[in-house]
């Protein structure tokens, strides 16, 4: 199997962007480096991965940003992960790596997901629906917001009294636990093809 190059898109404080980072590391995930990660804001995930020797770039949201990212991707990436990455990538993006990248998502799709669903939203949105379990969602991404193909999905009890807060801290630790096996079995699929 030859060595997978991995772009990883950030925009935030970039617990899950560690977790894969170690993963690489210990070879939890296999034959992958991880060569480029890309924010599109400031944010701490850069540091972690300034701290690891990985090339970052840091993008300015605005009118040509799907430009400025597609520029921004190294030429030679086998697959992208967006770990927590909050911009919406467009169709031509969707298409040039269709089947090749993947988003984590803090609620068991397909409920839960689309415009306007991400973090602490997310976890309002389940409690007050009335929903007994929740969970995380690794998928394919698609030019659809949060429907392209499920590769991993893990379920937690929402307890009696729950609230965003505690909600999201029993979702970050199924991300942390499902967010490499989902990177190694896509990985192994892209070697398939």
């Amino acid at each position: 199997m030859t060595t997978k190059r991995i772009c990883i898109l950030v925009s935030g404080g970039g617990t899950n962007l560690q977790r894969i980072i170690d993963a690489v590391l210990s070879g939890e995930i296999p034959e992958a480096e991880i060569i480029k990660v890309i924010a599109d804001r400031p944010c701490f995930a850069t540091t972690r991965a300034e701290n690891h020797g990985i090339e970052v770039a840091q993008l300015k949201r605005g009118k040509n940003f799907q430009q400025q990212l597609l520029d921004a991707i190294p030429p030679d990436t086998d697959f992208m992960v967006l770990a927590g990455f909050l911009s919406i990538l467009n169709e031509e993006i969707c298409t040039r790596f269709k089947g090749r990248i993947i988003n984590i998502h803090p609620a068991l799709l397909p409920k839960f997901g689309g415009a306007g669903m991400w973090g602490a939203h997310v976890h309002k949105a389940v409690i007050e629906a009335g929903e007994t379990y929740s969970g995380a969602t690794v998928h394919y991404v698609t030019p659809g917001i949060d429907e392209g193909e499920i590769i991993l999905q893990e379920a937690v009890a929402i307890s009696e009294g729950e609230t965003p807060d505690s909600l999201a801290k029993k979702i970050h630790e199924i991300e942390y636990r499902i967010f490499p096996k989902a990177i190694k079995k896509a990985l192994a699929q892209l070697q398939e093809k």
